[in-house]
């Protein structure tokens, strides 16, 4: 595999991360069957694109980069659909793990 095919991977994997949280918080404990089954789904997906970008990226770039699209994603999209508060400490949180993350896309192998 490409490492650009891997990037692509990871990047969805971090995107599926988002709505596997956003699943998750939806089933309500996982009493909701079609959220439950939603996050379940999620999960595996998510789980094994990241599990193929390792076979081509570094798996500590690879790591710090799908869970800071996950954290990050989370935050902001739990902002618009859940009504959840946005803050300037929130935002510098979440421009802080953007930084980070092209940072160590940047960092040489």
């Amino acid at each position: 595999m490409s490492a650009g095919t891997a990037w692509i991977m990871l990047i969805a994997a971090g995107l599926i991360d988002v709505a596997w949280a956003l699943s998750m918080k939806l089933s309500n404990g996982y009493t909701r069957p079609g959220w439950t089954a939603v996050s379940l789904i999620a999960l595996a997906a998510f789980v094994w694109l990241l599990g193929r970008a390792l076979t081509a990226l570094p798996v500590g770039v690879a790591y710090a980069v799908w869970t800071g699209i996950g954290a990050a994603g989370t935050v902001l999209i739990g902002s618009v659909l859940f009504g959840e508060a946005i803050t300037p400490l929130k935002l510098g949180g979440v421009g802080l793990i953007v930084g980070g993350i092209v940072l160590l896309r940047s960092a040489p192998a």
